[in-house]
């Protein structure tokens, strides 16, 4: 996958992401960022289970990096302290 690609799943994952979480967007740059620390934690969690992580710009990786992204977003909110949901 190429950077544009990353770019692209890691803000529509963050984006939604967020929406699950906390009901808003963390912001264009921040949903990016977001998206792609969750596609990666999102791939690692898949892969120990023996699933395929991130696999391309397609639905099962945005589904991987959307479940990897709220796992960031959930444990960053337990760790600073905010409120979720």
């Amino acid at each position: 996958m190429g950077i544009i690609s990353w770019i692209i799943l890691g803000l529509i994952a963050g984006f939604i992401g967020s929406k699950i979480v906390n009901k808003t967007g963390q912001g264009m740059i921040m949903d990016i960022v977001l998206g792609v620390v969750g596609a990666i934690v999102g791939g690692l969690i898949f892969s120990a289970f023996g699933s395929a992580g991130v696999t391309g710009l397609n639905i099962w990786s945005l589904i991987v990096a959307v479940i990897g992204s709220v796992v960031v977003l959930w444990a960053y909110h337990q760790i600073s302290g905010k409120r979720t949901l």
